[in-house]
């Protein structure tokens, strides 16, 4: 095929729009099941591998009921589960009291789902996050502390339901 010369700028143009948009598939979604009630979701925050492009989404938040003392079962797509994952949460324990948790972290391909459950059946789950981490962990040079970077986050809000 010959491209008169004249056509040749628009259709380099069009070609390259086209190629841009090869490789950059949506970013992995999560699924958060309760009770059978099932919620899925893109990430609130997502960057590339790099952690130089990021996107946030705050309404990517999904709420859920989740009655105290009810698992969350939560679902990851290979895509988010090729790098190291975890989910970390918040609830109200003993005395009303709020209390931060995090499971394990799950190195790369090896587990794509994992169920929270919270240590009292009188608890009751505030947040849960999952967070896929990004680049090899880095010393902070002011503090001397180990970072993970983070890539991603996906966000449960647990809404509460009436005693």
């Amino acid at each position: 095929m010959v491209v008169p010369r004249r056509l040749f700028p628009a259709l380099l143009a069009v070609l390259a729009v086209l190629l841009a948009g090869c490789g950059s598939g949506a970013p992995p979604t999560v699924t958060f099941t309760v009770s059978g009630q099932e919620r899925t979701t893109g990430p609130t925050q997502y960057c590339d591998l790099k952690l130089t492009d990021c996107s946030a989404d705050a309404n990517a938040e999904v709420h859920l009921p989740v009655p105290a003392g009810m698992p969350v079962h939560i679902a990851v797509p290979e895509e988010l589960s090729s790098a190291p994952w975890h989910v970390v949460f918040s609830y109200h324990g003993p005395d009303d009291q709020k209390v931060d948790g995090r499971s394990p972290v799950f190195a790369p391909n090896t587990q794509r789902d994992y169920t929270l459950v919270l240590p009292d059946a009188a608890d009751t789950l505030l947040t849960a996050q999952v967070q896929q981490f990004g680049p090899a962990p880095v010393a902070n040079e002011q503090t001397g502390e180990i970072e993970f970077p983070v890539r991603g986050s996906w966000v449960l809000v647990a809404a509460q339901q009436p005693l």
